[in-house]
């Protein structure tokens, strides 16, 4: 059976999570005590035991969300790495695909996410924004929207595009306000803001991609093993040095995550895709986006069970 891992964004976060799988494997504990260690605070007792708010905070999320993520690999990676074909992530989340692809060892993963958020918070503070799902079909392209939006009162750009009926927008306050009057007119069901600490995905993020450069270039990063389909673009790399530079690139750039699944439906249509980590998020835009894809979930003691009698 041919699998392409899925590896979730922020947002996914939960209290409780990954605390079942802790219990139930000591590799699993042991991954989230080097992610511990390497943070310098103990993530894996905010996992489990919240506060969410505290949780939810940018650099939290990230590298909790990346801890879920390696250890639930850390259980199944030696009876699925046969069969993994490829994988990829949404936003924090490509740094966990590279990490089962071999790139990044889970701690040095975990402190380059940690490091991140702290950067991409910091840079909301300096220079605030805002951002806001658009859901249902429009009548003018989100771009177009955005365009006529940035025009009119400040910068706005695509920051996610997660379906047809599903895009994220980015930037400045004022902007974004504008952009979601316009959605609204263009059709769109519903705009609603979401409770970030910054323009992520925007121009606006520029300073924090230069310092997450900063950051990459003094972590170990090897060639993956399998290919890691980049949000940027959608193209499967390998190279270390080709990673680095798109997930620099990616801060300041839209998720293009329904070219990434279309593009990894096409080149593996007959795979299981198998969310790994938190939540069931990616699962459900891949059936949305190639309803033909099929998808399983695999962040929980009973998902991994589920998962590994399917691929026996």
């Amino acid at each position: 059976m041919d699998l392409v891992l899925l590896f979730p964004g922020q947002g996914s976060q939960k209290v409780g999570m990954a605390r079942d799988v802790a219990e139930a494997f000591p590799v699993a504990h042991e991954t989230l005590a080097c992610i511990d260690q390497a943070v310098g605070t103990s993530l894996s007792t905010l996992m489990f035991d919240g506060p969410a708010d505290e949780l939810t905070r940018t650099h939290n999320a990230q590298p909790a969300l990346l801890a879920h993520s390696a250890a639930v690999w850390s259980v199944v990676k030696d009876f699925l790495t046969p069969h993994v074909r490829a994988a990829a992530g949404h936003s924090l989340g490509e740094f966990s695909a590279y990490h089962a692809a071999g790139a990044f060892s889970a701690p040095d993963a975990a402190n380059v996410v940690r490091q991140r958020g702290l950067l991409m918070f910091e840079q909301g503070t300096k220079r605030p924004g805002a951002m806001a799902a658009i859901l249902g079909t429009l009548t003018v392209s989100i771009d177009d929207i955005c365009q006529t939006a940035s025009a009119e009162a400040g910068v706005v750009v695509p920051a996610n595009y997660n379906g047809q009926e599903q895009t994220v927008i980015s930037g400045e306050v004022a902007g974004v306000e504008r952009a979601m009057v316009l959605a609204k007119e263009a059709g769109a069901k519903r705009c609603l803001p979401l409770p970030v600490s910054g323009a992520f995905h925007s121009p606006l993020m520029e300073p924090a991609a230069a310092g997450l450069a900063a950051v990459l270039n003094e972590v170990a990063m090897h060639d993956a093993t399998i290919p890691i389909y980049a949000n940027v673009d959608a193209q499967a790399v390998y190279e270390a040095n080709a990673a680095r530079a798109l997930l620099v690139k990616q801060l300041t750039s839209p998720v293009q995550w329904t070219l990434v699944m279309q593009k990894l439906a096409a080149d593996f249509p007959d795979a299981l895709f198998v969310e790994m980590g938190t939540g069931s998020v990616l699962a459900g835009l891949a059936r949305r986006i190639a309803p033909n894809v099929k998808t399983i979930s695999c962040g929980t003691v009973a998902e991994i069970e589920s998962l590994l009698q399917r691929v026996a």
